[in-house]
């Protein structure tokens, strides 16, 4: 948690193309919920970044998504995690 207004969360990954695909399954998850990560890929990482913009903090939603996301995560195990 930063500020207590935001999730955040990096993953360290093999290379490019495992981040990518990682912020598609996210992604995936996000449509389903309606309710929309900021992610940031770049070699080897992902950033996800969860709050919600129309009340510029933390809502209920937010931490659902970061569980589901958490359930993916350790389903497929992709690498390391910071």
């Amino acid at each position: 948690m930063i500020d207590g207004r935001r999730l955040e969360r990096e993953i360290s990954l093999k290379d490019f193309r495992q981040s990518i695909g990682l912020a598609n399954r996210i992604g995936e998850i996000a449509e389903g919920q309606n309710h929309h990560p900021d992610l940031l890929v770049s070699w080897g990482k992902l950033r996800i970044t969860l709050f919600t913009h129309a009340i510029g903090g933390l809502h209920e939603n937010d931490f659902i998504l970061a569980a589901r996301i958490d359930a993916l995560l350790r389903s497929e195990q992709p690498g390391e995690s910071d």
